[in-house]
């Protein structure tokens, strides 16, 4: 029961975090020092990837009718722009396969600490507020994402391989990437949702596989501890997504750009004088 518990808390912050660009990884880092399952490291490595899932279901319904290319209502325009949509992010995302795949286990193994995660934290934090400040006289480029060109989502695909250095965040890595590109702030949010999708569902693949091939099987406890992670981290990822969408039509990044900073320093402080 007490696992149940745990995995909610979890999955509320799993929710909160995996769209805003504040590190999913670096807050679940560091509530894994407060609240930590009582299973195996490797269920509870698998575990904090795979409920990724829940958030990735709360971008499918949110968006369904327009990540539907065989919608009835839409007409044979709709449906063209929404194919071209999908080979947008099928191309954006190539760039994380390539490099990922290969640097996947020795990312886990080498950057996977307080000091890389406290580093990227501030040092993203600081680049918000740089670029927002910036930013703040200059009109987009791209205000529609139908009108953003084919190497433009290439570009933002490269930004999100720098998300694999753990505390990043790859909302952050890609909305930074799509502002500095010339996106507007809507463009560059909602395309990192939906690149967010094979992005996810490929890296919860793949932890779930290598749980398996090493030896690892779920008991029915475990399942039960899985599952609640994933409706949890659904219901407030829905909720997250819909907060986010409103908040950036009237305001930019710099809110999130402090708080990463306050993070990064709460995160110094804890493993580097108290731990």
């Amino acid at each position: 029961m007490l696992d149940i518990i745990k995995a909610v808390i979890l999955g509320i912050i799993e929710g909160v975090t995996e769209f805003l660009p504040i590190s999913s990884t670096g807050h679940l880092y560091l509530a894994d020092e407060f609240i930590k399952l009582n299973e195996s490291t490797a269920f509870i490595n698998m575990f904090m990837v795979v409920i990724q899932l829940g958030a990735i279901l709360a971008v499918l319904v949110l968006y369904f009718n327009k990540l539907n290319p065989w919608a009835p209502h839409k007409t044979g325009l709709e449906r063209h722009q929404t194919w071209v949509l999908w080979l947008k992010v099928i191309v954006a995302v190539l760039p994380s396969i390539i490099v990922g795949l290969p640097l996947n286990d020795w990312m886990d193994a080498h950057l996977t600490n307080w000091q890389v995660i406290a580093a990227t934290l501030i040092i993203y934090g600081i680049l918000f507020i740089i670029i927002e400040a910036y930013n703040r006289h200059q009109r987009p480029r791209f205000d529609d994402l139908n009108r953003l060109p084919m190497s433009m989502a290439v570009w933002i695909g490269l930004f999100q391989v720098l998300a694999m250095v753990p505390g990043t965040s790859r909302s952050g890595a890609t909305i930074l990437g799509g502002i500095l590109l010339g996106t507007s702030r809507y463009v560059a949010t909602e395309f990192s949702f939906f690149l967010a999708i094979p992005t996810m569902f490929g890296a919860s693949s793949l932890k779930v596989l290598k749980y398996f091939l090493h030896g690892n099987h779920f008991t029915g406890s475990q399942i039960v501890v899985l599952l609640t992670g994933v409706i949890v981290s659904f219901v407030v990822a829905f909720l997250s997504i819909k907060f986010l969408l409103r908040y950036i039509r009237n305001n930019d990044f710099k809110l999130f750009g402090w708080y990463r900073i306050v993070l990064g320093i709460i995160v110094i402080g804890y493993f580097g004088f108290f731990r």
